[in-house]
């Protein structure tokens, strides 16, 4: 038996408490990943379109109502070489994900980032360096993210960065 007919009979959304929804939805970073985590909680995946133009600019468009609903994107900021997913790509498609998202009027939008890119560049180390973690978690909260789900942080500093809620 194949597993896309099965996924075909997960529902899209789940209904959560106060007549709220939940939905899952992938990057190109780790989507057998997002599909495992689909697969555990009995929902299916989300349609959304995802491509990199010819000058290298992310597109996203959700193919469903996701208003009132809480999104989780999961997108770890790692590269993935069969979508030809850079760690930067990533990270700025988690982005452009998170505000369309917010443009499409979801309740909540959690980003789920197994993989916290730049989390070792969270200090100073010398003159002149910047905090790369700290700019990637303002990056997030500019986007509209309410909560950051994460695993194994370089260090817990780094949920100090922005005023989102964070769990690891």
């Amino acid at each position: 038996m194949s597993a896309a007919p099965a996924a075909e009979r997960l529902p899209a959304s789940l209904p959560t408490h106060h007549d709220k929804r939940l939905m899952l939805f992938s990057g190109r970073a780790n989507p057998g990943l997002a599909s495992a985590i689909g697969d555990r909680l009995g929902v299916r995946l989300g349609a959304v379109t995802l491509r990199t133009f010819s000058n290298g600019e992310v597109y996203c468009r959700y193919e469903e109502s996701i208003r009132g609903a809480d999104v989780f994107i999961v997108q770890p900021m790692c590269g993935n070489p069969v979508t030809g997913l850079n760690a930067n790509d990533a990270l700025l498609e988690l982005l452009v994900m998170i505000d369309a998202a917010v443009g499409a009027s979801a309740h909540r939008v959690i980003a789920v980032c197994p993989w916290y890119g730049y989390s070792r560049q969270d200090k100073k180390s010398a003159p002149r360096e910047p905090i790369s973690a700290r700019l990637v978690a303002r990056m997030l909260e500019s986007a509209g993210v309410d909560r950051v789900l994460t695993m194994d942080l370089h260090a817990g500093q780094l949920q100090g960065f922005t005023r989102c809620r964070w769990t690891t």
